[in-house]
Parts: structure tokens; C-alpha cells; sequence
């Protein structure tokens, strides 16, 4: 193939390259900044002397976090959720997808379950039903509380449904011709087939644990079960009240760090995993979505 060299070209290079940095730039700079007032000095953020590099270097705001111990009680609720969530979630979008990727000839009723799928998308029962089925269920105050009602993401499901029917058929009829059954096919075979898309799906479901925070203020009447998001939403809105019951010297602490420090420390360690994290799934991630989004 030869390589078009024209000034067209070139000049949409040059457009598409320089519109590609800025927009990473404009998503990055405010981490940055997040992260040079979490480690700067009180004074210098009440003067507005911080920008993307810490002014009156100190670790105090990281300190406090992570001594009152209520941070990483929220922190290990969250990542039980993530965990036990993700694995739920996994396991019935699999058992789903797999049955529905068929035809209506080879599943009776496929078009019911999947228009019974889809309404679920556009309409729920809303906040007060979905309270009194978690109330009535026992689940108020448990870790379950924030993972059953979520228990099946439709819209991955759907990714990870239309992923199964773009692969060959051939695939399920020659093991099918060898005496294998529809869970055979589905563990032995199809599931090392499926590793695109379930890092996909695996990242959303992922990704919508780790930043939820509603369903845990709601569900959770002790602060203790908290899940992290839950916890830094209550720290946005009442971080002096926070500050005054660390039971130390507030004029001390006051002087070391602010409410803008202690905000943007316990911020910024709650985006450390999925930074963490989502590097692993990159490289599965646009295959399995770009394969997932059509019928092959």
C-alpha cells in the first residue's frame, strides 16, 4: 500500500494528532492539580499558589486519611464490593448472553426475554419500590445490598451477547457433533473465546462499583458500611466537622492542612485503582468493544 505523503494528508495528521493531545491534556491537568494541593501546604492553597506542582511540600493530608481508619474501612467495603460485584455480575451475563445469542428457532421465546431485557432498560420501578424490595429483603446495611439490585447489567450483557454471535457457528457444531453439552461448549470453549469482551464488560462493571455512592447512603444506615464513594460524598459536604472530631489539636491541624487538602488526598486515593487497574484491561478493552457493538 502506498503511503499518501499529499499536503491533505498531512495537514490532517497534524489536525487529528494536535486535537488528540489537548483533549488528553484537558482530562490529565486536572489530576495533576489534584494532586499538587493534596501535597502542598495550606497556605499556599488558601492563597491560590498551587497549580500542578506542590508548593510547601507535606504528606500531613495523606497522614490524616489514612489514621482515621473510617478512609480504609470505606476503602475495604468498596473493594469487597468491586469483588463480589464483578464476579455476580460476570456469572449471569454470561448465563444470559449465552442462551439469548441464540435464534429464536433454537430458544423458544427468545424475543420475550429480550424485550423483557430491554424494557428493563428504559424503565424501573423507581427509588421507593426499589428501597422497600431491599428492606423487605433483609439486605439493608449488607454488603449485598449494593450488588444484588445491579445484579445483571443489561447493556454489557447486550456487548457481550451480540460477541457470541459473531463468532462461527461451525465452532458450537463441531462440539456439538463430539457429544458436548450446551455448559461444555460454554466453559471449554466459548469462554476462552470470550476474554475481549469480558475485560470489557469486566471494566464497566468494574468502573460503575468503584464510583457509586447513592445506593450506599441510601442502603447503609451505619457510616461504617459505607463503600468509598458513599464516604468521600458525606466528606465533601462535611470535611470541618471531620476535621474536628480527628482528636488532635485543629489549630495544629489547621495549620498543616485545610479542607482543600484533606479533600483532594482522599480524592485522589480513590481514583488510585482503577488507574491501577484499568492498564491491564486496555488492551482487551477496544477489541472487545468493537467486536461486541456489531454482528460480525
Amino acid at each position: 500500500m502506498v503511503q499518501d505523503k499529499s499536503l491533505g494528508r498531512k495537514l490532517f495528521l497534524i489536525a487529528n494528532y494536535s486535537i488528540l493531545f489537548l483533549t488528553s491534556l484537558f482530562c490529565i491537568l486536572p489530576f495533576v492539580n489534584l494532586l499538587a494541593v493534596s501535597f502542598s501546604g495550606s497556605a499556599a492553597v488558601a492563597a491560590g499558589d498551587v497549580v500542578f506542582w506542590p508548593v510547601d511540600f507535606t504528606t500531613k493530608a495523606y497522614e490524616f486519611a489514612l489514621e482515621g481508619g473510617q478512609f480504609l474501612q470505606s476503602f475495604w467495603v468498596s473493594t469487597q464490593r468491586v469483588v463480589l460485584g464483578t464476579i455476580v455480575n460476570l456469572i449471569l451475563m454470561v448465563l444470559t448472553a449465552y442462551p439469548l445469542s441464540k435464534t429464536k428457532e433454537k430458544v423458544m421465546g427468545r424475543g420475550i426475554y429480550m424485550g423483557f431485557f430491554v424494557l428493563t432498560m428504559l424503565f424501573n420501578g423507581g427509588l421507593i419500590p426499589s428501597y422497600l424490595i431491599v428492606v423487605n429483603a433483609g439486605l439493608i446495611d449488607s454488603i449485598w445490598s449494593l450488588i444484588l439490585p445491579g445484579a445483571l447489567p443489561v447493556y454489557s450483557m447486550i456487548i457481550l451477547m451480540n460477541f457470541i454471535r459473531s463468532l462461527p457457528e461451525e465452532i458450537e457444531e463441531s462440539a456439538t457433533i463430539d457429544g458436548a453439552g450446551p455448559m461444555q461448549i460454554l466453559i471449554r470453549i466459548l469462554l476462552p473465546l470470550l476474554k475481549p469482551a469480558l475485560a470489557t464488560v469486566g471494566l464497566f462493571t468494574i468502573v460503575g462499583h468503584w464510583n457509586s455512592w447513592f445506593d450506599g447512603i441510601i442502603y447503609m444506615n451505619n457510616p461504617d458500611n459505607y463503600p468509598l464513594q458513599s464516604y468521600l460524598q458525606t466528606l465533601l459536604l462535611s470535611f470541618d466537622q471531620i476535621m474536628l472530631r480527628a482528636g488532635t489539636d485543629y489549630s495544629e491541624l489547621l495549620a498543616q492542612m485545610n479542607v482543600r487538602t484533606g479533600r483532594a488526598a482522599q480524592l485522589f486515593l480513590g481514583t488510585v485503582p482503577i488507574l491501577v487497574v484499568y492498564p491491564f484491561l486496555q488492551k482487551y478493552f477496544t477489541k472487545g468493544l468493537v467486536l461486541g457493538s456489531v454482528k460480525g
